[in-house]
C-alpha cells in the first residue's frame, strides 16, 4: 500500500538514530530514586480469524445488494489483508479480488505467482492465473461472467490503480463503474470487539513507548534519539513500529515536524506524536511536554487551552451525532480564546480528528461538512493542534471509540504539562 504514513520524516530520523538504543532497558527511570517497569508482551490478542473475515465478506454482499452493486474489485493493499488475510506487494503486474454480491470471493494473479498465493490463500479457491503475454483484465472480465455478472454497477476499491480499472473498463466496457466506498468503507468504518481488542493493545504499547522516548532525552539531543527509543520500544513490547517524531521548540508549531536540524535545549516545547500497530491495527497519540524547566506563563497557558479544547471535542463526540460536531466544540474553545478563526494561524490548522484502523488514518475524520453519523465501533483520534508560527506548537492526540454506551478513550488524556500521561 505504499509508504505508510510520515514513512518521509520517520525513516531519516531512525536512520540518524540507528544504535543508539542497543540493549535498551526495560525500565525507565521515574525519578532520581526509583524505576517504573514496562510490561512485556505477555498479553498480546490474538490476530484476527478468517472465521470473522468470512462475516465481513457477508457484510458487504448485504451492503452490495442494497446498494445494487453486482461485485468488488480490490487491488492489493489494506482493504485486500481486511477481507482475505493477504498481504500482497502491490507490483506493475495485476492483482486483483473480486468479491461478487453473490458467490464465492475469486482472484485474479499473475501464473507464475500461482504457487505462492495459493499459500497465502486463507479464503476462497477460484484464481485466475494470467501469462505475462496475457490480459489480466480480460480474466477479471471473465470472473465477473463465471459470478453470473452480465450487466450492472462494479464498485472500484478507493486504492484501486487506474491502469487496473482502466484496462478492465476497455475489456468490459456494457458494465457500470462505481465507488465501492458505500461496500468497503461502511465495512471497515465499524470495528468489532477483535479489533478494538487489537488497537488497545496497539495504544498502551505506545503509551510505554512515548515515555521511554522520553525517558532517553538529554540536552543537545536531536529528534533522531527519542525517535529510536521509540522504536525500540514498540518492537519489544509487540508492536510493530509505524512512526515516531519529536519536534523542539519553533519546530513544534509545524504539525508535521521540521527537517531542519534541532538540539534540545532547557524550557523547550517538545511536540511528539507516534504509533505501532499489533497484528494490523493501529495506534496514534501525540504529547507536548516543557524539557528541562518549570514552563514558562506562555506555554502554560497554551497547554491548558489545548487540554480544555481537546476536552471539549471528546464531549461532543455522542452516538447518532456528526462528526463534524467534534471539530466544531474543539475548535470553538480555540476561537473563543482568540485563535483562528478557522484553520487560519496561529491556531488549528487542520481536521480535529481522523479515523484509525488497520490504517492509521481511515474514513470517519473529525472536520466540518462531515455529516456522518457517529455509531458503535468507531474510531477516531482527538487532537486539536495550537500552532503559533515562529514561537511553539501544542497538540495533544488520544484515539477514541464510540461504544454502547458512549465515547471511550483508548489512552487516557495527559493530565497536566509535566504529567504526560496518568
Amino acid at each position: 500500500m505504499g509508504l505508510r504514513r510520515r514513512d518521509f520524516i520517520n525513516r531519516s530520523v531512525i536512520a540518524a538514530g540507528a544504535g543508539i538504543v542497543t540493549g535498551f532497558s526495560s525500565f525507565r527511570k521515574k525519578d532520581n530514586n526509583t524505576i517504573e517497569p514496562i510490561l512485556l508482551p505477555n498479553d498480546i490478542p490474538p490476530p484476527i480469524t478468517d472465521a470473522e473475515r468470512l462475516t465481513r465478506i457477508a457484510k458487504a454482499q448485504q451492503l452490495m445488494a442494497e446498494k445494487k452493486i453486482e461485485a468488488v474489485v480490490i487491488d492489493s493493499g489494506t482493504t485486500l489483508m481486511y477481507f482475505t488475510g493477504v498481504s500482497w506487494w502491490p507490483s506493475e503486474r495485476t492483482f486483483v479480488a473480486i468479491i461478487p454480491a453473490k458467490g464465492d470471493i475469486k482472484y485474479v494473479c499473475p501464473a507464475f505467482e500461482e504457487d505462492r498465493f495459493r499459500e497465502l490463500l486463507k479464503i476462497g479457491k477460484d484464481v485466475y492465473v494470467w501469462q505475462e503475454d496475457e490480459s489480466p483484465y480480460k480474466l477479471i472480465a471473465t470472473a465477473l461472467k463465471d459470478s453470473g455478472i452480465k450487466a450492472g454497477k462494479i464498485g472500484m476499491e478507493e486504492r484501486l490503480r487506474f491502469f487496473v480499472f482502466d484496462g478492465l473498463r476497455k475489456e468490459a466496457a456494457h458494465l457500470e463503474y462505481v465507488s465501492a466506498d458505500p461496500v468497503t468503507a461502511q465495512c471497515r468504518l465499524i470495528k468489532s470487539a477483535a479489533e478494538l481488542a487489537l488497537m488497545q493493545k496497539a495504544n498502551d504499547i505506545t503509551v510505554a513507548a512515548i515515555k521511554a522516548g522520553i525517558a532517553a532525552l538529554k540536552e543537545g539531543d536531536s529528534p533522531a534519539v527519542f525517535a529510536a527509543a521509540v522504536a525500540a520500544t514498540h518492537e519489544k513490547l509487540g508492536g510493530n513500529h509505524d512512526f515516531a517524531m519529536a519536534n523542539f521548540a519553533e519546530a513544534s508549531a509545524l504539525p508535521h515536524g521540521s527537517v531542519k536540524p534541532q538540539k534540545l535545549k532547557a524550557g523547550d516545547i517538545v511536540l511528539m506524536d507516534c504509533g505501532c500497530s499489533v497484528h494490523g491495527y493501529s495506534s496514534d497519540i501525540s504529547r507536548t511536554i516543557v524539557f528541562g524547566a518549570e514552563p514558562t506563563k506562555r506555554q502554560l497557558d497554551i497547554w491548558n487551552l489545548e487540554k480544555q479544547s481537546q476536552a471539549a471535542g471528546f464531549a461532543a463526540a455522542k452516538l447518532g451525532s456528526p462528526c463534524e460536531n467534534v471539530d466544531a466544540a474543539a475548535r470553538k474553545v480555540l476561537t473563543d480564546a482568540g485563535f483562528g478563526p478557522g484553520y487560519r494561524l496561529p491556531g488549528l490548522p487542520h481536521r480535529t480528528g481522523h479515523g484509525i484502523g488497520m490504517d492509521g488514518h481511515e474514513w470517519g475524520n473529525m472536520v466540518k461538512g462531515n455529516k456522518q453519523l457517529l455509531q458503535v465501533g468507531m474510531c477516531f483520534s482527538v487532537e486539536p493542534t495550537i500552532a503559533i508560527p515562529g514561537e511553539f506548537g501544542v497538540r495533544l492526540e488520544d484515539c477514541a471509540y464510540m461504544a454502547e454506551d458512549g465515547v471511550r478513550w483508548f489512552s487516557q488524556p495527559s493530565p497536566s504539562i509535566s504529567q504526560p500521561f496518568a
